[in-house]
């Protein structure tokens, strides 16, 4: 028996705009189409969408209604935004696009500026700027790292913290970089490239440099926390998932008057020798302190999933690949 065929057409009044929203060669209606299962033609200013799935095709004229708005409001419009854009609309229908992309996080230059791009970003923006200390798990690509530095960013350009720390514990994921040569600090400068990474991808080359040799910001090892109290400061642990328990309770409470905290991890990719007691569930300082604080005021915990993960798009199908091999791995134990 042959389905029923829901057609719509939605038509645009800008030529030049409609014909940004469709993209080069109609790349961007390709991207829709294959994510929803539709068929999407043009004619002119006006798309003709087509499908079984009569959800999926209103999903994609909502989507299009609403970018074609960002597009008429100035928002310039990325391939990735489209991807990311169809997710958050086939999750939330409801979502309005413009109040997750158009508030900027950071301001890299006129033409280019940080933003949320999907609904759990957006919240996590939200805890970033409400709360005191903020934890933020998921897997890789998801944004932690990077949208915690963008917010740090803008809150020292607006003079709300004078100082940046950005800090990871030294465990090694597999490598062996204890026979580095150099001193301390030169020998752990390799955990903390990341770090580094997104700050060059947010500020010049010369201005990360001056602020790190002025203190404005300080990148270093957990260790190098143990006995300070941290005033009017910006301070994010990464990989917090390596922390001992006994570290993650000397970082948290380094936080002095004026200071926040994020805490950032991937609770699947704990990395801490192994002692013979206990999982690595039961070793992680992250895991424990999240028990703990859960529901403590002034503390929010933000948890992403594999649809938020924003790199490569091969970066997530990646991540769904090893979630199902650890389920059916599970399931066979």
């Amino acid at each position: 028996m042959t389905q029923t065929q829901t057609v719509e057409t939605l038509s645009f009044d800008d030529a030049g705009l409609a014909n940004q929203l469709f993209g080069a060669q109609n790349g961007n209606l390709d991207i829709i189409a294959e994510r929803s299962g539709t068929s999407i033609d043009t004619c002119g200013n006006a798309v003709t969408v087509s499908g079984e799935n009569a959800t999926a095709v209103e999903t994609v004229l909502r989507l299009l209604t609403q970018l074609y708005g960002l597009l008429k409001a100035g928002h310039p419009l990325y391939a990735r935004d489209v991807t990311h854009a169809y997710s958050m609309l086939e999750r939330e229908p409801a979502t309005e696009l413009r109040k997750v992309f158009r508030e900027a996080v950071f301001v890299v230059s006129p033409r280019k500026t940080v933003t949320a791009k999907t609904l759990s970003q957006r919240d996590y923006v939200d805890a970033l700027r409400d709360n005191d200390m903020v934890f933020a798990v998921g897997p890789a690509g998801t944004g932690k790292t990077y949208l915690a530095v963008a917010t740090a960013l803008a809150l020292l350009q607006a003079r709300r913290v004078k100082r940046i720390i950005l800090t990871r514990p030294a465990v090694e994921a597999g490598e062996k970089l204890g026979f580095l040569p150099g001193d301390l600090v030169e020998k752990v400068n390799p955990y903390l490239r990341p770090l580094y990474d997104a700050l060059h991808d947010m500020l010049d080359f010369q201005k990360v440099t001056d602020m790190l040799e002025t203190g404005v910001i300080e990148i270093a090892p957990l260790a190098f926390m143990r006995g300070r109290t941290l005033n009017d400061a910006f301070i994010i642990l990464d990989e917090a998932q390596n922390t001992t328990p006994e570290q993650m309770k000397m970082f948290l409470t380094r936080l002095g008057f004026g200071s926040r905290a994020v805490i950032t991890g991937d609770v699947t990719q704990i990395d801490l020798p192994t002692s013979g007691r206990g999982d690595a569930l039961s070793r992680s300082g992250l895991v424990q302190a999240m028990r703990i604080l859960d529901g403590v005021k002034g503390i929010r915990i933000i948890r992403f999933h594999e649809a938020d993960v924003i790199r490569h798009p091969l970066v997530g199908r990646i991540v769904q690949a090893y979630e199902r091999h650890e389920s059916v791995k599970n399931n066979h134990t």
